[in-house]
């Protein structure tokens, strides 16, 4: 008895518990602009500047394209952020020198 009592509980409590695991399990966010339509949108904000680097970046549930830039007679590098579900730019951003390093050492340490 206390053998069908456990088959009949785990049958009936084993899909609730993996669907509410499901519930909570991040969805996986692909980016609607590609990488050539964001890029062409951050270099008509630069169009100066040398592309350094790119990065598409998950922020609070969004997707966005991250571009650095350098600029000729600049310090520092210029961020441009464009949105990856509609190909606009959101942010376009100046940095020093000392506040990239500081971001990048950021992002390297280890979340707790």
């Amino acid at each position: 008895m206390k053998r069908l009592l456990l088959i009949a509980f785990t049958s009936l409590a084993l899909p609730a518990a993996l669907a509410r695991a499901d519930a909570k399990a991040p969805k996986t966010v692909h980016a609607k602009v590609d990488l050539e339509l964001a890029r062409a949108a951050a270099v008509a904000k630069v169009p100066k500047g040398t592309l350094t680097s790119h990065q598409l970046e998950h922020d609070h549930d969004h997707l966005r394209y991250s571009f650095w830039f350098v600029e000729p007679g600049k310090s520092g590098v210029k961020q441009v952020s464009v949105d990856a579900e509609t190909g606009k730019v959101v942010k376009v951003k100046h940095e020093s020198i000392e506040a990239e390093q500081k971001e990048k050492a950021k992002e390297l340490k280890p979340h707790r």
